[in-house]
């Protein structure tokens, strides 16, 4: 992906070279890119972008100054991308307890285009930790947009939700949509939403948003103001200040009994396997001489490091990793019930220990359903104090995370995934820290039994750690006490129980602040249970609070400037006005419940990755994989000289060639060398 966005890019800021500012000198053309820009990554966006989306080299011009410029025949395939100049950008941020919601607004210009011509607008907008976009406004003068969630039900009949190829998310973090057709010279108007999560790091929440823009955006003008502004606002909840640099005393932490559940089918080979080995031997690496340990690598069959839980002696971690290197080879297919219940077989005698089990997976099985229901019935009919503690991580989208939340949930753990490869090491190793610094253990809120409603989220509360905040929601209908008692267990076994006050919330919207989570744990719910009425219920919350879901549907209302606002049209009337074009269907945001065929296949998380251009034409594919990689980077007036050159024989032998290959449209001429050869 950051590859297609850096070659769209790199062809657009040369395109741009096109463009005539005056005859100031200094005037006349755009900031140089910096070297570190020119890279693929580089060119990824890190902060809200918009570009002009041209297929037609030939429209590339000042809007304000047309200069002369010759003509270049053929279309860019796949489109260039030229990002906009920012004339305004302001961000406000509000951060109440461990989520942030972010609004970014500005205004670019459409420098790229003759004022006669109209080119689509590409919006990309990055986002941080666990990322949902939650609204997008534009407005180009003459039209305006915005998103709105529907009922996947309203949206479930229409041929257009199937053919929807715009409003997805690059490497599952980057938003993007287009805005058909604006004018050049326009000002786009532009205000994006998102809320993401904080990171909490060294006993600290961080913040970081991305608000880092390149040179190219910068106007090129002196006349012209450029605005930028920040509001950061921050209510942690309470109302007395909240200071803890140091401890007394250390804190005590669970003896740990962990068991290693990873997943070597086929489909991990390369990045995921490679990433999933460092984070492990990172775990391993953390674990204490009075902890034990065991590993289980699965594909069809499973592969056990030892038969019995081992002691994490120096000596133990180096065997460990020997069979690691031996044994992590990516082949076979997915079974995941069976390394679950030899994991839990070993850990069915341990005692006084938080008995950890972690599964990695990037694949979706059958029986997920029966793996849930057996392990819950299995916990169930546990005599132990503490059941063991199930942490799952999810790679890719072909895995069902709905099934890896609800397994966590079940087993009191903790759920993370890495939709992008790069970042499976840390991800991994940051659950692993969560995890696996447990102080407080079973806890349970009295008074709560006193409500005459209740929902919690999740319905068994995780344990408290030393390197994770505990965040535990829920709904109620009864007066609710002015303290509660939460109790559990110590590192030592003890019952330890205290008084806590409560507070009501002081200007914090906590519908919004826990819709996410609400959500996710719902459908995952509604997934096991296979209940309509737990789907209904997380379509209206998702709709109530703009936070995307499985069962609800993204839309692109257009609004014609001088002509009824269409908020005052039904759901229903909106959907049905397709002819009119005032409905532009998105795609669906949801991460699915996992692809049982490409698991099967063995296809590699990185394969599912949405691409930024999708070439319509089955011949333009044919043709780019041919000759046109060759033909298209000649240049007419370059081509017109070099077979000046030739003699008459061989220039009218080239030219039937060439004429041939035009029939069969494998010859379309591209403007990149133009653009830099002194003869254009």
């Amino acid at each position: 992906m950051a590859a297609d966005i850096a070659s769209s890019v790199d062809f657009g800021l040369k395109l741009s070279k096109r463009l005539y500012y005056g005859k100031d000198q200094s005037l006349s053309s755009p900031p140089k890119t910096a070297a570190m820009e020119k890279s693929s990554e580089g060119y990824v966006p890190t902060a809200v972008m918009v570009y002009a989306v041209i297929s037609e080299p030939s429209i590339v011009d000042n809007p304000d100054v047309p200069s002369y410029q010759p003509y270049v025949h053929g279309r860019c395939d796949p489109p260039a991308l030229i990002p906009l100049h920012m004339h305004r950008i302001e961000m406000e941020v509000d951060c109440y307890l461990d989520t942030a919601f972010v609004t970014v607004s500005g205004t670019w210009r459409v420098h790229c285009v003759m004022s006669s011509k109209s080119c689509d607008c590409r919006i990309m907008i990055p986002m941080g930790d666990q990322g949902s976009v939650l609204g997008v406004e534009v407005d180009d003068g003459r039209r305006s947009y915005h998103t709105q969630l529907i009922p996947m039900e309203d949206a479930k009949d229409s041929e257009k939700v199937a053919k929807a190829k715009d409003g997805f998310l690059l490497k599952w973090q980057i938003y993007t949509l287009k805005v058909p057709q604006v004018e050049g010279g326009s000002n786009i108007f532009m205000k994006a939403s998102w809320s993401q999560k904080l990171l909490y790091e060294d006993g600290k929440f961080c913040l970081s948003v991305p608000f880092s823009f390149p040179a190219y955006v910068k106007p090129v003008g002196k006349k012209i103001a450029k605005r930028e502004k920040i509001m950061l606002s921050v209510n942690p909840g309470t109302g007395t200040e909240v200071l803890c640099k140091t401890s007394s005393h250390p804190l005590k932490v669970f003896r740990k009994e962990v068991v290693f559940l990873v997943d070597i089918s086929g489909s991990m080979r390369d990045g995921p396997i490679e990433n999933a080995k460092s984070a492990l031997l990172a775990a391993l690496s953390k674990l204490s001489l009075i902890d034990s340990f065991n590993i289980i690598a699965f594909n069809v069959d499973t592969q056990l490091f030892s038969s019995s839980m081992v002691l994490a002696t120096k000596e133990a971690k180096e065997n460990a990793t020997q069979w690691i290197s031996r044994n992590f080879i990516a082949e076979g297919g997915t079974n995941i019930l069976l390394p679950l219940t030899q994991a839990l077989e070993m850990l069915e005698k341990t005692s006084d220990s938080i008995p950890l089990i972690f599964l990695i997976t990037d694949g979706a099985v059958e029986d997920e359903r029966h793996i849930c229901n057996a392990v819950q019935s299995q916990f169930t009919n546990r005599k132990r104090s503490i059941c063991p503690r199930i942490c799952t991580f999810g790679i890719g989208s072909y895995c069902n995370h709905y099934f890896l939340q609800m397994l966590a949930q079940i087993g009191r753990g903790y759920y993370d995934a890495a939709f992008a490869v790069d970042s499976v090491n840390f991800q991994i190793q940051r659950l692993f820290n969560a995890a696996s610094s447990v102080i407080l253990a079973n806890i349970t809120i009295d008074a709560l039994e006193c409500l005459d409603s209740l929902e919690l989220y999740p319905n068994l509360i995780p344990d408290l750690s030393s390197g994770s905040p505990l965040i535990v929601s829920g709904r109620y209908h009864g007066n609710f006490p002015d303290s509660v008692k939460a109790s559990g267990l110590l590192p030592d076994m003890s019952n330890f129980t205290v008084e806590l006050e409560v507070q009501k919330s002081k200007n914090i919207p906590l519908d919004r602040v826990f819709a996410r989570r609400q959500i996710d744990i719902l459908t995952a719910h509604a997934w096991l249970l296979e209940n309509k009425q737990l789907e209904e219920k997380v379509a209206k919350m998702s709709i109530q609070t703009r936070v995307p879901s499985e069962y609800s549907h993204v839309i692109l209302v257009q609004t014609d400037k001088g002509k009824p606002d269409p908020e005052s049209v039904s759901i229903q009337e909106k959907v049905a006005d397709l002819i009119g074009k005032k409905i532009i269907f998105l795609r669906n945001l949801g991460i699915g419940f996992g692809n049982l065929a490409a698991t099967v296949e063995n296809r590699p998380p990185s394969t599912e990755e949405v691409k930024l251009h999708e070439t319509s034409e089955i011949m333009a594919k044919a043709a780019a994989r041919c000759c046109s990689r060759l033909l298209d980077r000649c240049c007419c007036m370059c081509f017109i000289q070099a077979c000046s050159w030739m003699n008459d024989q061989c220039a009218v032998a080239l030219t039937q060639l060439c004429t041939a290959l035009a029939c069969f449209e494998c010859l379309n001429c591209c403007c990149e060398v133009c653009i830099s050869c002194d003869l254009c």
